[in-house]
């Protein structure tokens, strides 16, 4: 027999509602047998369990109310003990890297722009001085999508290089030009400690009548120092990017060894951290730009790697692998 009168309490109002009304409860078990019956008596005993229901429902709700509008819900809480420790959230390393970076930039007038994940083939690869039988193009460093044009070819891809909204930005806002665009790009990996299939980037261009080297070398002398200090030194090394002329290597001083050489810096006393250079003409047209009256130089640097970099971290997968273990350092 149900008793609700013997509740004195929320605390035993609830164990008795789990006894007769929960999963197991006496009364759930008895409706389960009704799918015993026949047609005729489940119509009569279903419509009767109803009601049955909604008026034990109706009962327990009204004095669970009671019960709490007259204070009685003791649950044998001493209100004097300590609370249960809230740990505070925070920012991903990687975010703290990139926010860093925006607000560095920013205070040197440059826009924080963003773009599409999935982008098309002309502004990743075309519009970059790529042309098709570029190997950047190659099956397996890109994840085409399986969706072709008018003319059958595979058109879209999974950015691999945050590139491709330097173009849009010249496209929608002309010369002069000033942006960074950090981002999430993917290319076609074979994972270990030093490569994952996705990865950050933050890329950067300026445009302008009179821009050259001077200019790049002193806007990536201001970054470094701002990220590794002021005493680090930066190098640049010519090297081939299609979308750049002259391109440059962008390396900055062992931050473990000081210069001296170790087993990080292959003991070259000097780090790669990205590439840079002066924006190839091409480029420049690809986003209605005059070559002949602006000019520029653009850079691009692994948001990954300045952040493994920054803080030491060994393994690029730890950055992805959602391990408060790891993350919690941060």
């Amino acid at each position: 027999m149900l008793d609700l009168s013997l509740c004195k309490d929320l605390l035993n109002l609830g164990d008795l509602e789990v006894k007769y009304m929960g999963r197991k409860g006496e009364f759930t078990e008895q409706l389960k047998k009704i799918a015993e019956l026949s047609l005729e008596e489940k119509k009569t005993t279903g419509k009767l369990a109803n009601e049955i229901k909604r008026e034990l429902d109706k009962k327990f709700s009204d004095l669970r109310d009671s019960l709490y509008n007259e204070g009685t819900y003791n649950m044998s809480i001493d209100p004097t003990l300590p609370g249960k420790q809230i740990i505070g959230g925070h920012l991903h390393p990687l975010s703290q890297v990139q926010y860093e970076l925006e607000d560095l930039f920013v205070s040197m007038g440059f826009m924080v722009l963003d773009g599409p994940e999935l982008e098309s083939d002309f502004y990743n690869f075309e519009a970059l001085n790529i042309p098709p039988h570029h190997p950047a193009r190659d099956m397996q460093d890109t994840f085409y999508i399986d969706k072709k044009n008018k003319e059958g070819e595979l058109d879209l891809v999974m950015r691999t290089q945050t590139s491709s909204v330097q173009v849009r930005a010249m496209r929608k806002y002309g010369a002069p030009l000033r942006c960074v665009i950090p981002g999430r790009t993917f290319r076609c990996e074979a994972t270990d400690a030093r490569h994952e299939h996705t990865f950050y980037q933050v890329e950067g261009i300026m445009l302008d009548e009179n821009v050259n080297m001077v200019n790049m070398k002193s806007v990536l002398e201001t970054l470094v120092k701002s990220l590794y200090g002021q005493e680090t030194q930066l190098r640049l090394r010519p090297k081939f990017y299609p979308f750049v002329e002259p391109g440059s290597n962008i390396e900055v001083t062992c931050f473990l060894c000081q210069g001296a050489g170790c087993r990080v810096c292959k003991h070259s006393g000097w780090l790669e951290v990205g590439g840079c250079g002066m924006v190839h003409p091409n480029v420049l047209r690809a986003g209605n730009v005059n070559p002949d009256k602006h000019q520029g130089f653009a850079f691009g640097f692994g948001l990954t790697r300045l952040t493994m970099l920054k803080y030491g971290i060994t393994d690029i997968r730890y950055l992805q692998s959602d391990d408060m273990r790891f993350l919690g350092q941060f």
